[in-house]
């Protein structure tokens, strides 16, 4: 199999654009004789000149060799084996050139035949192209001659906004469903259209999808909804009928035309996109909490019926609902906490002066709920009254001592943690400010800073 090989002058890939961090591991691998490519992602967007959010490598030298040559590196995975080199809050991902499954020991499919298992080492560059999702994917940037690697015609189809798999797509679906998926993230993220026998694919093989792990199925969901293309991502989960499998009460609710959880989500997830354009942080705990908001304010409303009072209410209902999330996806449990917070606040927002109100103001979480209250409002509730009156006391000298306080208290609370651990994204914010909006510790920007996407 013959590459496509675009010289230094025939691509706009520029070392400037690529992490100093991507380019030390880069070169170290070649300087110690081992091959050493830029891949995926990064080579794709640099080409489409967007900026990587990761920068990831392959090289042929094993998981051993490359922990060999990194004090700093990790080797993490069962099913597929990697290293992690790791610059304080920066990871660059390194992977071993695989080969196919049938040419040695440490890969294996089960009985549907999905991959359990893809640790078959010693392939070739080409083996490793094979291996990949998509053709779009399968692009590798050399650093020994700076050019650009194109086996399936992959720079053509990002040229033609095409979508299409490698090899056969039934074939990929079948082999990891949660390719599905990330045929959504990826036309949505570039606006690439997928191939006919991309949609017929995943259209016969997206129940599979119930076989994945609730762990992973939630870390796709926040590739899908916070990578600020939110509503084009839920566009395309619509229109595949994959919702059902991240958040099946959502999917439920939009199949029976519920105008109200359309209008929150799609709020939601615009408000989440702005922020992200804008580089604000967004935290999974707010847009979890928007996207179950109709079924809990649902269930809270019949407990209310039933004598009880709204905040015990708010209780039962997230009881209710965030196990039937959890049974879908994940949610790590600081943020399940954070999700219930902002549900249970809202009803004490009713109460605007006095001791209650300032205790309010200095909660951490009062600038998550108070957004909260506002995405409600720009949903159709009436509440422009009640978040103005809010808006007013956080401009007020005492107001803003409070807010001071709610984030030195949130401050305080992170300093109290474990030391972080290192990660491949940037980390979602745990507290929540509206302007900042998602983030206590930033200053307030006031009513026209941009709510909605991960205030916490």
């Amino acid at each position: 199999m013959q590459p496509n090989i675009l010289s230094r002058d025939e691509h706009n890939v520029s070392r400037k654009d690529i992490s100093k961090n991507a380019l030390k591991v880069l070169y170290r691998l070649n300087e110690a004789g081992y091959a050493s490519y830029l891949v995926g992602g990064g080579v794709r967007d640099l080409l489409l000149q967007q900026h990587p959010k990761d920068f990831d490598i392959a090289t042929d030298a094993s998981p051993e060799e490359i922990k060999a040559l990194f004090k700093n590196c990790r080797l993490i995975g069962r099913r597929f084996r990697l290293a992690h080199v790791v610059f304080g809050r920066d990871i660059i991902e390194v992977a071993t050139f695989r080969a196919a499954h049938s040419e040695g020991e440490g890969g294996a499919t089960g009985d549907s035949g999905r991959i359990t298992r893809d640790n078959v080492y010693g392939g070739t560059l080409a083996d490793d192209a094979v291996r990949r999702d998509f053709t779009v994917n399968a692009l590798f940037y050399n650093i020994d001659d700076f050019s650009v690697v194109d086996f399936f015609d992959g720079v053509e189809h990002l040229e033609q906004g095409r979508l299409t798999f490698i090899g056969n797509a039934y074939d990929r679906v079948i082999e990891d469903p949660v390719r599905a998926l990330r045929a959504v993230r990826f036309a949505a993220k570039l606006g690439l259209r997928m191939d006919d026998d991309c949609v017929a694919a995943i259209n016969e093989h997206r129940h599979l999808l119930k076989e994945i792990p609730p762990a992973r199925l939630y870390e796709e969901a926040l590739k899908l909804v916070q990578s600020g293309h939110g509503i084009a991502s839920l566009e395309l989960l619509r229109e595949h009928d994959l919702l059902q499998y991240l958040f099946p009460l959502t999917d439920a609710r939009l199949k029976n035309h519920d105008e109200y959880a359309e209008s929150m989500i799609l709020h939601g997830l615009g408000n989440t996109d702005s922020r992200v354009k804008e580089e604000l942080p967004v935290t999974p705990a707010y847009i979890y909490a928007v996207f179950l908001w109709p079924d809990v304010k649902a269930a809270a409303q019949n407990h209310e019926a039933d004598g009880f009072d709204p905040v015990p209410a708010l209780h039962m209902a997230a009881d209710e609902i965030i196990p039937a999330q959890l049974a879908a996806t994940s949610l790590p449990k600081r943020f399940s906490i954070q999700m219930r917070e902002i549900w249970v606040m809202q009803p004490r927002l009713n109460n605007t002066r006095g001791a209650r109100a300032n205790r309010m103001l200095s909660n951490p979480r009062f600038r998550a709920a108070y957004d909260f209250l506002c995405l409600r409002n720009d949903t159709g509730e009436d509440l422009q009254k009640l978040c103005s009156t809010w808006e007013s006391k956080q401009q007020t000298p005492e107001g803003q001592a409070l807010l001071e306080e709610a984030r030195s208290r949130a401050a305080s609370r992170r300093r109290s943690r474990s030391p972080r651990t290192a990660s491949r994204s940037r980390a979602p914010s745990t507290d929540g400010s509206r302007d900042g909006g998602q983030a206590v510790g930033k200053k307030s920007r006031g009513r026209s800073g941009k709510r909605g996407a991960g205030e916490s």
